[in-house]
């Protein structure tokens, strides 16, 4: 037959004589002390809020290690150095999560804040109508100049290929791409004062 280990009820669990014991205590310590834990945190941390989590975070611990409380030192000891542990996580934590207000004037002259930086440098929407048109108007004249001078202006001027690339492409010497790029460009802007 096995042999029964003897059964140890609730309130005879020493962890459990150790909670109840001092969880009146906590209690006590807590209402008393609450605004200087705060305090405390709010030393480390400096933000109201990082403080208040910081208690928060250091009361639910105390709580959850009450059974550790050896009872050595004063429980208003005990719980202020897990206050002050907590805060200093609370600011381990910042440190890697750097927040800046996009509003917040930096630099030394104090003229420049972090949204100026990160300003859409592209055309206005305005802008982006206009080049628009003007494209649409410089393809409309560009149609009318011979194939020959239209193919050089797209593939240099429009695909933005260099002209000894073109020369290649088209199986012509350098010079007469330069001077084809030169003839169109002079026609396309005759064409388009002429509007």
């Amino acid at each position: 037959m096995e042999a029964r280990q003897p059964h140890i009820g609730i309130e005879q669990n020493p962890a459990v004589q150790v909670r109840s014991r001092y969880t009146g205590e906590l209690q006590d310590v807590v209402l008393r002390s609450l605004p200087m834990l705060y305090r405390r945190a709010y030393r480390y941390v400096s933000d109201p809020h990082d403080a208040e989590d910081a208690v928060q975070d250091a009361l639910l611990s105390a709580y959850r290690h009450l059974d550790q409380f050896k009872g050595t030192a004063k429980l208003s000891t005990w719980l202020t150095t897990i206050v002050t542990n907590s805060a200093l996580t609370q600011l381990r934590k910042r440190s890697r999560h750097v927040y800046v207000s996009l509003d917040e004037p930096v630099g030394e002259d104090r003229d420049f804040c972090v949204a100026d930086g990160l300003a859409d440098r592209g055309p206005s929407p305005e802008g982006e109508y206009i080049e628009a048109q003007r494209h649409t108007h410089l393809m409309n004249h560009v149609v009318k100049l011979s194939p020959t001078l239209r193919r050089t202006i797209q593939l240099c001027d429009l695909d933005g290929r260099t002209t000894k690339e073109v020369a290649v492409m088209l199986g012509v010497p350098h010079a007469t791409v330069k001077a084809r790029v030169a003839r169109g460009r002079a026609k396309l802007r005759h064409m388009m004062r002429e509007i």
